[in-house]
């Protein structure tokens, strides 16, 4: 059986879900978020928590198991206390600007500045100029959206120029020699 799929999820008590058919909807104090899970697991709501079950040991179901448990858990995570994402601009002239209406404005060491769109139900903040903080209740959008802002940009690995999650170790190459010719 799945290891992760056979834990019951808990329930805070400023969280309500509710199941019909297997299309979850989870209500907290930051949103509402639902999602269409496959019409054969079996997702069971008491007092206790949330367990989610399989039809049987078919492949499918092994897949299916431990991911539904894994969503829900995410879903109510991201209702209750949000998600977020921290990134950095290591660079001479690096700056983000999120205060430019519906977009986030990157000045990343091209000849013109980088407009990337904000999507709904994100929140983007720039404390600094070096510093994106990117929130949100739905884990995916947070993660997807980081990813396509550091997209722009990726960390090089001479001097590490670029943009990076706050905790990310880049690696570093040696680069050339210089002046060790012989004649």
């Amino acid at each position: 059986m799945s290891q992760i799929g056979r834990k019951i999820i808990n329930i805070p008590d400023n969280v309500n879900i509710v199941n019909e058919n297997n299309n979850v909807c989870i209500k907290g104090n930051l949103g509402e978020l639902t999602y269409q899970f496959d019409k054969e697991m079996k997702i069971d709501i008491s007092d206790d928590g949330i367990l989610v079950s399989r039809p049987s040991d078919q492949k499918r179901y092994k897949e299916l198991h431990g991911l539904t448990r894994s969503l829900i858990n995410n879903m109510i995570i991201g209702v209750s206390d949000g998600y977020t994402k921290i990134l950095t601009l290591v660079g001479t002239g690096y700056t983000a600007d999120a205060s430019k209406g519906n977009f986030l404005v990157l000045n990343v060491g091209f000849s013109h500045p980088v407009y990337v769109q904000k999507p709904e139900g994100l929140s983007i903040e720039t404390p600094e100029t070096t510093k994106i903080v990117v929130k949100g209740i739905d884990k995916q959008l947070v993660g997807q959206f980081s990813a396509r802002v550091r997209e722009i940009r990726k960390p090089e690995p001479y001097k590490g120029k670029g943009i990076r999650y706050k905790d990310e170790h880049v690696r570093k190459k040696a680069g050339k020699t210089v002046g060790g010719g012989a004649a």
